[in-house]
């Protein structure tokens, strides 16, 4: 057989801990070796027992599951962090994906589903939850459409930007946008700056590429 996957279970309600302690104990190839009712305990029980897979509520008194990941995270790396909670919101995923958190699953899952996560997870795998990956799917995908051209531009460099590709002129551009030609010309030189080109034309280029600006009698 192989070896056994050695779990430690962090949660600040009684009642739930007992329930997944029993799912765990009912797998022959899982073995629950501590648990934890606060994030401190867990951080200290993650560095004593050396688990393979902690299984971490966030919201714990005291220390939260958010920091309690982080820390067992730079101790010791290896062992795989698989957050068990209620909060579902892309604040709570992100800070314990970014605190080194390997898995995300709501306490809704299915026992199957927490199982197969927990071996994952001990596999090294990085796994999320059916609604979770959904949710991040989902996210990620309208990000891609909101994000604008060149973000690193403000919002009116970026219209200026756009004013460029349609050749239009320092002069022209202050009319349009009825500014004077000085701060038209401080905003081009922004724009030169934060897109690294060294010409209007290389800055038309770019533009163009990004989808700015409409031809102007060319």
């Amino acid at each position: 057989m192989s070896e056994r996957i050695s779990i430690l279970l962090a949660d600040d309600h009684d009642y739930f801990r007992a329930g997944i302690a029993a799912l765990l104990r009912s797998e022959p190839e899982l073995e629950l070796i501590g648990e934890a009712a606060d994030g401190e305990a867990a951080v200290f029980q993650a560095s004593r027992l050396q688990p393979d897979v902690v299984l971490m509520d966030l919201n714990m008194p005291g220390l939260n599951g958010i920091e309690a990941t982080r820390r067992i995270a730079y101790t010791s790396p290896h062992i795989g962090v698989l957050v068990l909670t209620m909060f579902e919101d892309d604040a709570s995923v992100f800070a314990a994906l970014q605190a080194g958190a390997r898995g995300y699953l709501l306490k809704g899952a299915r026992k199957a589903e927490v199982l197969r996560a927990v071996r994952a997870v001990a596999s090294g795998e990085v796994i999320f939850g059916a609604a979770i990956a959904q949710q991040m799917m989902h996210y990620f995908s309208t990000s891609r459409m909101t994000t604008p051209a060149f973000p690193e531009l403000t919002e009116r460099e970026r219209e200026i930007l756009g004013l460029m590709a349609e050749h239009r002129n320092n002069a022209e551009i202050a009319r349009r946008l009825v500014l004077s030609e000085k701060t038209v010309r401080n905003h081009v030189s922004n724009i030169f700056a934060k897109l690294q080109v060294v010409d209007r034309a290389e800055a038309i280029l770019k533009a163009r590429d990004a989808g700015l600006g409409a031809s102007k009698g060319v």
